[in-house]
């Protein structure tokens, strides 16, 4: 059985409007059927986004192309997939990672607080450490961030639908 054609973004048009592209890779990376992966073409090399993807189970290769640009190509790789019942993007680990230091109820605030709040108290704590947070949506903005920075995350929404859970482990080990 063949691979699935790879489903193919280019967020150089999104970019060149100002526009933050994030979400619209996210969405794609959802919509890849089992098998499939996703050919990201963005004027320069993604390497936050690596960390994101391979979070999600995908493995990346990239090349730079003519005038410039990059195409990465994330493949699934099956044994990289998180635990059942967190959100896609969760480190597959976090069930073996120690209990919370802290924990933050950030629900009610508006964004960017959440955000803001949750990247100054990480950079503070010992690497390894885990945060526990309480959020009113699922922070997608702050992923990457926490990648960019070297920090794991597993998280999903409790049965009430309404307040998103997030563990975030310390980066740094």
């Amino acid at each position: 059985m063949t691979a699935p054609t790879p489903y193919e973004l280019d967020v150089r048009p999104q970019l060149a409007r100002g526009e933050e592209p994030f979400a619209a890779i996210m969405a794609a990376a959802d919509a890849l059927i089992p098998g499939q992966a996703l050919r990201l073409i963005a004027p320069f090399r993604p390497v936050p986004l690596f960390n994101v993807m391979a979070n999600r189970g995908y493995a990346a290769s990239d090349r730079q192309l003519p005038g410039g640009g990059w195409e990465v190509t994330f493949t699934p790789v099956a044994e990289a997939a998180p635990e059942p019942g967190l959100a896609p993007g969760s480190a597959a680990a976090a069930i073996l990672w120690p209990d919370p230091v802290l924990t933050l109820d950030l629900a009610g605030l508006e964004p960017p607080e959440p955000m803001v709040r949750i990247l100054e108290t990480v950079e503070t704590m010992e690497p390894g450490s885990v945060l526990f947070a309480l959020l009113d949506r699922e922070p997608m903005f702050l992923f990457p961030e926490l990648a960019t920075r070297g920090h794991e995350w597993a998280g999903n929404f409790a049965q009430d639908g309404a307040t998103y859970r997030l563990l975030i482990r310390a980066g740094g080990l």
